[in-house]
Order: structure tokens, then sequence, then C-alpha cells
């Protein structure tokens, strides 16, 4: 039996509500997991190895890097941060989708290391929709809203290379959509190779048998 979760990488503007999908989906459904990075960085009160962060320090990081141990990695503030293949490849043989929250560039890295992944892109109904929302956070300075919307448009050039565009309107629909293409995807032919050799191979004996 083939392993049942998929690797699925959740990208979208900053203010599209990526965080906020990502909460109801391990609410609502116990088929997820969120992937837990591992950083260099030093722990932050409350936080706990394993659960938000795997810490290690440098050598230990890169030590992983050469074997193979990541599935993608970067270097922001002085500090690793990247995603454990082995915590991935456990939830996923466990049954569970792993979810990614990452930006674009490491999405689709992420698919060119793994074609069998998932991408989904979260977006507003509107430009004027994303505005509002980044307005109605009150925490930052037009300046940076400005910003993000300037970087929204450079993100917006890679849409297309996503598998499926998700507009995030209504977040109990928007949670429910996403679990339906998951479910779907599952199901892909790309997902599903051991089962095909399988019915292939029988397949041929039985046709063998009948000559």
């Amino acid at each position: 039996m083939e392993p049942k979760g998929i690797l699925m990488v959740l990208s979208g503007f900053s203010g599209a509500g990526k965080g906020t999908l990502v909460k109801g989906l391990l609410r609502k459904y116990d088929s997820y997991a969120l992937s837990v990075s591992m950083t260099t960085r030093a722990p932050r009160e409350g936080e706990r190895d394993g659960v938000e962060y795997f810490f290690t320090d440098r050598q230990g990081f890169e030590e992983t890097i050469k074997n193979d141990g990541l599935i993608e990695y970067a270097s922001y503030c002085g500090n690793y941060y990247g995603t454990p293949r082995a915590y991935v490849e456990k939830q996923m043989a466990e049954g569970r989708n792993v979810i990614l929250e990452i930006e674009i560039q490491g999405a689709l890295k992420i698919k060119e290391k793994f074609p069998e992944s998932l991408l989904i892109f979260v977006t507003p109904p509107s430009a004027a929709e994303l505005k509002r929302r980044l307005e109605q956070r009150g925490t930052e300075t037009s300046e940076a809203i400005a910003g993000r919307l300037a970087r929204a448009v450079e993100e917006s050039e890679g849409m297309e290379a996503y598998d499926y565009i998700v507009v995030n309107d209504d977040l109990e629909t928007c949670i429910d959509e996403i679990h339906r293409l998951v479910d779907a995807a599952r199901r892909a032919p790309v997902r599903r190779k051991k089962l095909i050799r399988e019915i292939r191979t029988e397949l041929q004996d039985f046709a063998k048998g009948a000559e």
C-alpha cells in the first residue's frame, strides 16, 4: 500500500490569509501536518524543540545538508532555516498531507525537486481587497504596505506555475475547497504509480494465462 499523504505547498500574497487557512485545515481535518522547520537560531521563550522548530547549531545543520537531509533550506538574518526530509517523509508515510507554507521561489524549488508535490496559491478576490486587508491590520506603515504590494506584483508573475489557484473570500469555504483539491490530487495518476504498476502487472499475467 502506497503512502496516502502528499507534500503540498501553500503560497500566496502577504495578507491572503495563508496562516489562518493552515490553522483551519489542521483544526478541521486530521489528515494534515504542518512541516516543522530546522533552524540554527536560538529558541525563544516558550518554544519547544520538535514543536515550533527543530533547533540545532550551524555544524549540525550543515551536516544535515551534506547528508541530503533537507528538502529545502535558506539563510536568513545570519541563521539557517530548512525543512527536514525525515520528518516530512514520516508524516507522509503515516498518511498525513504535509503542508509547507513558503514563498514562490521556494515553492518552485520544491516542485523541481519533487515533481509529485502539489502547489496551491492563495489570493484574495481582488487587488483592492488585498490592499484593504493589509491596511486593516493596522500594524504597518504606508511605506511597508506599499512594499508588500510591490512584492505582490512580483509574486503574481509566478502564479501560473502552481497547480491550483484558490480565492480566499470566505474562510471556511476556502478551507473546504483546499481539502477537496488535496483529496482529488491524491488520486492523480502521478501519485498512484505503485497501484498502476500492480494492476498492469496483474493484467499482463492474466493475459498470458489466457493465451
